[in-house]
């Protein structure tokens, strides 16, 4: 059996990026926490930690890190359902379930099961957020248990359950729409026309005009890593963008916002990953991430 506050230390190295940061988050020096984490390396005879800025997980590490995560999943299942330990509180922080999610997700339909899920309230969660395209990394590099990603192939080790659609509109203001596509939408209009990225790993934008136009078209565009003020920056005039249909829907609506292109959506597919592991609080969390996404998305 490996030593918990040996575990402990090489998740805390990993999710900190650094043995110092990692050392604050467990109350502990620096050095202790580089003498656990080269104990359990020696015991195992691998490396698990890649020193370097930041630090990063090896393969081996990596399934440490869900190992670790999922112990203090189970012991905490463990407390509630043994009447003689449940009878009493729980000493210590509860547990951690990490995942990953899509900041549009979290921005228009994932927090219903968030509060489903945190009724238990015996464990907690911590949100990741990143594209839907690159979601599925984490769960790759054991950051993570589960993750909301826009990919349904399942990652190794992980099962996948399809959860949906989110639409998603071009939309920008009407005085932005006046200034450049008074002429229409057309492909000489967007190379000059600014518009809105989340991230660098952004790519829905460039999808909706190769789908558009059957080729690429280059354009300058701001990055605004916030669901919100991507929303508000599109009804001030800053850009235009791909909005969650879901969001942009009452600015269509009320006239704040416009379509670029009049009907011309896009579906993007979202699933459910989650590593092959006998958790019942990521089962809990599983579930209630499908009767969300059953409510909210669109179904095929």
């Amino acid at each position: 059996m490996l030593d918990a506050a040996l575990l402990a230390a090489i998740a805390a190295v990993v999710r900190e990026g650094s043995f110092e940061r990692a050392a604050r988050s467990l109350g502990v020096t620096p050095s202790a926490v580089s003498q656990r984490v080269r104990l359990l390396e020696e015991r195992l005879g691998t490396v698990l930690v890649q020193r370097g800025q930041p630090c990063t997980a090896t393969p081996a590490g990596a399934r440490i890190c869900l190992h670790a995560q999922a112990v203090g999943l189970l012991e905490a299942d463990l407390r509630r359902d043994l009447p003689a330990q449940g009878a009493r509180p729980v000493e210590g922080d509860p547990p951690v379930l990490r995942i990953a999610v899509n900041a549009d997700s979290v921005a228009t339909w994932f927090l219903p099961a968030m509060a489903r899920f945190a009724q238990d309230g015996d464990v907690r969660l911590d949100v990741l957020l990143d594209d839907q395209d690159h979601t599925a990394e984490w769960l790759r590099r054991g950051h993570v248990l589960a993750a909301v990603t826009s990919s349904a192939g399942p990652v190794q080790g992980c099962r996948s359950r399809r959860l949906g659609h989110l639409r998603y509109v071009a939309a920008c203001s009407p005085a932005f729409h006046a200034r450049w596509f008074a002429g229409g939408v057309t492909a000489e209009a967007l190379r000059r026309a600014p518009g809105l990225r989340f991230s660098e790993k952004d790519q829905l934008q460039d999808r909706w005009v190769r789908r558009l136009f059957r080729r690429e078209v280059p354009f300058a565009a701001h990055g605004l890593p916030s669901a919100q003020a991507f929303l508000e920056a599109a009804v001030a005039g800053v850009g235009w963008g791909l909005q969650p249909e879901p969001m942009a829907r009452p600015l269509l609506a009320d006239g704040r916002l416009v379509e670029l292109v009049p009907g011309k959506v896009m579906d993007v597919p979202l699933a459910w990953q989650a590593v092959r592991l006998p958790v019942p609080a990521l089962d809990r969390l599983g579930a209630a991430v499908a009767e969300a996404a059953k409510r909210a998305l669109l179904q095929p």
